[in-house]
């Protein structure tokens, strides 16, 4: 066949083709489709995407943000102790007063020492809030227990919304994961063995939250300030960190077996 001789629609789709790629020159494409092997090159070249463990250390500010986060709660409770009948003898509302000052004063100067460092200070204005609520609560009412009432109250909370995300089949660690270590991707729906993990998973930290709330909840219906504090600082956030750490832990390993089994398939 000569050219010029193609059936008219040959001819017409040629011509669409020819449009179509000049469209994908003109405007730099081919990494969108994914068609040319220098977009290939490039994604290959792409530093890897933090893992998940990764991700939850820099949303929780790492181990120094842990220290931070406990330091107002520290600074409460020694001052609590020490300006109150246990040491010195100070009136009981004196002594609160004193050691909410310690809490807000610790919190501020925090986020001062990040800013002077020009580091990011929203692990820091987070704790000056949870902080703040709790020193109204306490000052209010008197008691020093109430300086701890809300972060108890947000640990139910935030395990009430745990309980019911599985309840409804949409398990909030599975969204959690796909954010943070799927590059946004929340294609685990599809994965029923990944599904049924983020649900036990869900679960699991359901019984850690409630856990921890139970007994500084006890704690609190008892009056017992200082055991609060320290229960907030000792046995929490290592509850906490183990939770993570088994959360990771578990989610690599079904990953890590499926990637396997994909490439020995």
């Amino acid at each position: 066949m000569t050219p010029g001789s193609e059936p008219r629609h040959a001819a017409h789709e040629n011509v669409e083709e020819r449009l179509a790629e000049e469209v994908v020159e003109e405007l730099n494409l081919h990494e969108v489709l994914g068609a040319t092997p220098d977009a290939k090159k490039k994604d290959e070249d792409e530093e890897p995407f933090p893992s998940m463990s990764e991700q939850i250390s820099e949303q929780l500010g790492g181990v120094r943000g842990l220290i931070e986060s406990s330091l107002p709660v520290f600074a409460f409770v020694i001052l609590n102790v020490v300006l109150g009948d246990a040491v010195v003898g100070l009136e009981k509302r004196t002594a609160l007063y004193w050691a909410i000052g310690g809490a807000v004063f610790a919190a501020l100067a925090i986020g001062a020492f990040r800013l002077i460092r020009k580091e990011p200070v929203r692990h820091a204005v987070n704790g000056l809030f949870g902080i703040a609520v709790g020193a109204f609560l306490a000052y209010r009412s008197g008691n020093a227990e109430d300086f701890y009432l809300p972060g108890i109250l947000l640990t139910f909370g935030q395990a009430a919304v745990l309980l019911i995300s599985v309840f409804v089949r949409k398990p909030i660690i599975g969204y959690v994961w796909g954010v943070m270590a799927n590059k946004g991707q929340q294609n685990w729906f599809g994965n029923e063995r990944l599904f049924k993990t983020f649900q036990w998973l869900t679960l699991v930290w359901v019984v850690s939250l409630s856990v921890r709330a139970g007994i500084q909840f006890v704690l609190w219906q008892m009056g017992e300030a200082n055991a609060l504090g320290i229960v907030r600082i000792l046995i929490s956030w290592p509850i906490y960190a183990a939770t993570f750490a088994f959360t990771a832990w578990a989610i690599h390993r079904v990953t890590s077996e499926q990637k396997t089994e994909a490439e020995a398939a």
